[in-house]
């Protein structure tokens, strides 16, 4: 007789609520720490802007979901994170854009407030707030020679910054909400 090339083992792992089977090989212990610490940097990133918050956020929730093979954090839910970070990240980017330019700001004042930003990041905290305010309003000032537009500048600066902070961090927010009630339903089911 002739017998098959390849066997399957006579015990496999059977997907169960379990804890400590959820957690099996270490190796999937080690993946979903550095996709604990992948979260936790991003939650800082929100605030600190040198960090690309929401990208680490949703690369954290893959490698989470990757490492349970997808039982808990499954394709659909990642689908719904990327498009939570997507937005966050075109909020983030369109606020502090609109911020400067709903108050008539230049090209510079825009370079300003991007230069202002990461020179600011290094400051914190108050870096991170007089940053891009001051970027901006030197750009504009630099630009039209006028003090009155540079400041206005600077708070259309400062104001979109705001708006795109508090739009990263309802994203975060959102993302992190997302994967606990993933796991609360996974558990109770």
């Amino acid at each position: 007789p002739t017998t098959p090339r390849y066997r399957q083992p006579e015990t496999q792992f059977q997907p169960s609520k379990n804890l400590s089977q959820l957690f099996h090989p270490p190796m999937t212990l080690l993946l979903i720490t550095l996709a604990i610490i992948l979260l936790a940097l991003g939650a800082i990133g929100t605030i600190y802007p040198a960090l690309p918050s929401l990208p680490l956020m949703f690369a954290g929730a893959w490698l989470m979901g990757y490492a349970q093979d997808y039982e808990v954090i499954g394709t659909t839910t990642l689908l719904v994170l990327f498009i939570v970070s997507a937005f966050g990240l075109a909020m983030d980017f369109v606020a502090g854009m609109l911020g400067a330019k709903y108050t008539g700001a230049s090209k510079e004042a825009l370079w300003g407030a991007f230069i202002g930003g990461v020179v600011g990041a290094f400051f914190v905290p108050a870096g991170l707030i007089l940053g891009p305010l001051l970027g901006a309003a030197i750009g504009e000032f630099a630009d039209k020679r006028n003090l009155w537009l540079a400041g206005k500048v600077g708070i259309g600066a400062l104001a979109g910054f705001i708006v795109g902070t508090v739009a990263k961090v309802g994203a975060a927010l959102g993302i992190v909400l997302i994967i606990l009630a993933q796991y609360i339903v996974y558990w109770l089911a």
